[in-house]
């Protein structure tokens, strides 16, 4: 780990509010979607512009690029939380998360089928998956995610792990907006997405409850709170440096993609 990445993941979660009493588990799931309201990154302007056509094909190429980076590394981010559970029930139901995005087979899973949309999107399979080319604040951002689960408390791990709780919403209007507005894409290069609608729910339910069952004092609800704050923050820079590199200014670092230099 880099000398940043230990001392970022040394430092306190993002704020959140931190309750001044424990609070009720239905008062802990409501502060807890109030965040979400705030900070999900569906209210990120890129987004915006992606899901009501106003990007370009190339700006919708450097989204999906920089996006695989985060969808590999989920099932390395939940292998570090399967080994930190000691009950095996627990292990057992968390695992599916891995099997999710890896397949249980060549050719299965949701990193397969991320990669049918850069796909279809032009790019060579080798250049997406050797990450060369994505943004150094996407590989920062989503590193330090990964080492958020690494260093955090279990009950923190799976906290952060609570943006699922919104995916629903932002897939519909991705999988929407998208297919209504770019001709370059389809409902097969977008298939990562069906599976989601109906996974993420089920993860996200999971998660909400073991929170709710263990967050039992003010500080440990401050955690879980401060947890989801961090992972909406990791989401949302990686949107921040997509949208600087590729939409205003226009400034894509040293060594990350521009057009026509996947080859």
């Amino acid at each position: 780990m880099s000398a940043a990445l230990a001392s970022f993941a040394a430092a306190p979660a993002s704020a959140a509010p931190a309750p001044d009493r424990l609070l009720s588990p239905d008062e802990l799931e409501a502060a807890l979607r109030d965040i979400g309201a705030r900070r999900y990154h569906n209210l990120h302007p890129f987004h915006r512009r992606l899901h009501s056509g106003k990007l370009d094909r190339d700006q919708v190429r450097a989204w999906a690029l920089n996006r695989y980076y985060y969808q590999a590394m989920i099932p390395v981010k939940d292998a570090s939380i399967v080994a930190r559970m000691e009950d095996a029930a627990l292990r057992r139901i968390w695992r599916q998360r891995i099997v999710d995005h890896d397949g249980e087979a060549e050719g299965d899973g949701g990193i397969e089928r991320w990669l049918r949309l850069t796909d279809g999107l032009g790019f060579p399979r080798a250049y997406v998956t050797s990450t060369r080319g994505i943004l150094p604040a996407t590989r920062f951002a989503v590193e330090a995610y990964v080492h958020f689960v690494r260093e955090r408390t279990l009950l923190e791990a799976i906290a952060s792990s609570l943006t699922e709780l919104f995916a629903p919403t932002i897939i519909s209007e991705r999988v929407a907006g998208m297919l209504g507005s770019y001709d370059f894409v389809s409902k097969d290069t977008l298939a990562y997405f069906d599976k989601r609608m109906t996974q993420a729910p089920r993860d996200a339910d999971f998660a909400l409850a073991y929170a709710k069952e263990h967050a039992t004092t003010p500080a440990l609800q401050a955690a879980v709170l401060g947890a989801l704050t961090f992972k909406c923050d990791v989401l949302w820079s990686q949107l921040d440096a997509l949208h600087h590199a590729y939409v205003d200014p226009g400034l894509p670092p040293p060594g990350a993609w521009t057009p026509g230099a996947e080859a």
